[in-house]
């Protein structure tokens, strides 16, 4: 579930999932549904794997995030599917808080496949321009139910 949130002159997007590999895609989602207001009606025509590792999972969140914008702008791809596959370092039990604490703080990796099309401006109406992902109040959490992720969009 993912929803938008007000920040001055910028853009927030909140997402919870009960797992991380939900909670990239939904926020995949989000982000490409902010871009598009007719997002529903994108077609899983073309398909992209990316692979991406970052020092912990708040990089991988952004670069992640700053990934499909990429592709949205550098490749002019509107992706609308997406199955995540995220790997959090093996530790021990996550039951630990401590051990909770190296896990987010240790490399993670991220291997996804995404769907999409070409933007074609007859049939994608083109609503926010996401200029870039921001680093400011970025956060990747557990909380009760999963796991929570905020970030501000710059537009």
């Amino acid at each position: 579930m993912y929803e938008t949130f007000e920040h001055t002159a910028d853009l927030g997007l909140r997402v919870q999932a009960p797992n991380t590999a939900e909670l990239f895609a939904d926020a995949a989602r989000g982000l490409c549904s902010i871009m598009v207001a007719n997002f529903a009606a994108v077609r899983p025509v073309q398909e992209v794997q990316i692979h991406l590792q970052g020092d912990n999972i708040e990089e991988l969140w952004h670069d992640w995030l700053s990934e499909l914008l990429f592709m949205f702008h550098g490749r002019r791809l509107v992706l609308a599917e997406f199955k995540v596959d995220i790997r959090l370092p093996e530790i021990c039990d996550e039951e630990d808080d401590a051990v909770a604490a190296m896990e987010l703080s240790s490399p993670t990796i991220l291997n996804a496949t995404a769907r999409g099309e070409p933007i074609d401006p007859g049939r994608h109406e083109i609503t926010v321009e996401v200029k870039a992902i921001t680093w400011h109040q970025l956060k990747v959490e557990r909380c009760p139910n999963g796991w929570l992720g905020e970030v501000i969009l710059d537009i």
